[in-house]
C-alpha cells in the first residue's frame, strides 16, 4: 500500500490530446493519460487535475439539440447543463483509468471528481462579443430561430451556421473548499473540468450562464487558489517555441513571467493555442511567486518534471533559448 505523503502540490491541466475527440477515443486516450498521471504520483506529486472539454461539450450539445428536433416534448439542454454532463463523463473516465493504473502499481489512493461551478461577471465584455463556436451546423432558418431566442450564431461560408457563446473570465471557484479539503487529505482530485460550469450569482442562487470558460484560465486560478508548488500544462508540443510554425522555430527551455509578457506583446503566441496557456502561467505566478509552471506534451511529462524537456516559467530572472 502507498502510504508516503506527497510533498509537492501540483495542478495538472489536460488538453484535448489527453482525452480524444469521441467517446471511444476518449476511453483509449485516458488509459495513456492515466500512466502519465500515475508517473507524477510516483514522483511525489499531490495531484489536482483539470481538463478540457471542447469536443465533449460540443458533442453533448449536438445530441441534446437533435433530441429536441426528433422528440418535440424534450427541452433543449442549456450550455451549463451540457458542461455539467461533460464534467461527469470525462471525470468518470479519468478517475477510473487513473485508479486502475495506480492500483496496478501498488498505490492505493482515492481518485474523485468534483462537479465544479465557477462564477462569472454577467457584465463581462465577452458576453457582448461571443467567440466560442459550439454544436452542429444549422440551416439559415434554424440560425434565425436561435437569434430570435437571443443566441449568437456565426456563418461558415458553404457549410452553414453554428452557435457561438461567450468565454468570460473566471471569478471564483464555488467548490474550492471541497477541492482543498480532499487535496489536503492526500487524495487525487479532478475538478473544474472544461473550465468549470459558468454560473452567475443572483442573491443566494447560482444561475447557469450560456458560456464556456477557458480551460487554461481556470487552471491558473485553481493552482493559485490552492497555492500549489507547480502548474503543469500538458498540450500537443514538447516545448513552447519561439517563431512557432516558421522556419527556424526554436524551443524555449525556460523564461520568466516578465519575459513571457514581452513575448505576448510581440504577438509571439497563437491566440487560440499557446497564448491562453502563457496567460494562465503568468496569472498563477503573480499570485504564487515561488511557484513554477511546466508546459510540455503528455508523452514527455515524466522527463519534464526532471528538467530534461519542456518549457519552465518562473517569476525569477533566468531565461534561455
Amino acid at each position: 500500500m502507498y502510504i508516503h505523503m506527497s510533498k509537492k502540490k501540483v495542478v495538472v491541466s489536460l488538453g484535448h490530446d489527453a482525452l480524444g475527440y469521441t467517446t471511444e477515443a476518449q476511453r483509449d486516450a485516458v488509459k495513456k493519460t492515466a500512466r502519465a498521471l500515475a508517473d507524477l504520483v510516483e514522483a511525489d506529486c499531490q495531484l489536482t487535475i483539470t481538463h478540457s472539454n471542447g469536443p465533449q461539450v460540443s458533442m453533448i450539445h449536438k445530441a441534446m439539440t437533435e433530441l429536441r428536433r426528433v422528440y418535440i416534448d424534450y427541452t433543449p439542454a442549456p450550455m451549463c447543463v451540457c458542461s455539467a454532463m461533460s464534467q461527469g463523463y470525462v471525470g468518470y473516465d479519468i478517475q477510473n483509468s487513473l485508479r486502475a493504473e495506480l492500483l496496478s502499481r501498488g498505490i492505493s489512493k482515492p481518485v474523485s471528481t468534483i462537479l465544479t461551478q465557477v462564477t462569472v461577471d454577467p457584465y463581462d465584455e465577452a458576453f457582448y462579443e461571443p467567440t466560442k463556436v459550439i454544436g452542429r451546423y444549422m440551416s439559415r432558418e434554424d440560425a434565425e430561430t436561435e437569434v430570435k431566442k437571443g443566441n449568437y450564431v456565426k456563418e461558415d461560408p458553404g457549410q452553414g451556421f453554428r452557435r457561438v457563446v461567450a468565454a468570460p473570465k473566471p471569478i471564483d471557484i464555488v467548490e474550492i473548499e471541497s477541492i482543498r479539503t480532499l487535496a489536503d487529505a492526500g487524495q487525487v482530485v479532478i475538478a473544474c473540468g472544461g473550465g468549470g460550469i459558468p454560473v452567475i450569482e443572483q442573491h443566494h442562487a447560482l444561475k447557469g450562464a450560456s458560456a464556456v470558460i477557458e480551460k487554461d484560465a481556470i487552471a491558473g486560478k485553481l493552482a493559485s487558489d490552492l497555492v500549489c508548488d507547480e502548474l503543469i500544462i500538458l498540450t500537443g508540443v514538447d516545448y513552447v517555441y519561439k517563431d512557432f510554425g516558421r522556419e527556424g522555430q526554436t524551443p524555449i527551455s525556460s523564461m520568466t513571467a516578465t519575459e513571457a509578457k514581452e513575448m505576448i506583446a510581440a504577438e509571439e503566441f497563437g491566440k487560440g493555442t499557446m497564448l491562453p496557456k502563457i496567460e494562465a502561467a503568468i496569472a498563477y505566478l503573480e499570485k504564487v511567486s515561488s511557484g513554477k509552471v511546466i508546459i510540455t506534451s503528455i508523452d514527455r511529462v515524466k522527463d519534464a518534471i526532471r528538467g530534461k524537456v519542456g518549457t519552465t516559467i518562473t517569476a525569477g530572472r533566468n531565461f534561455s533559448i
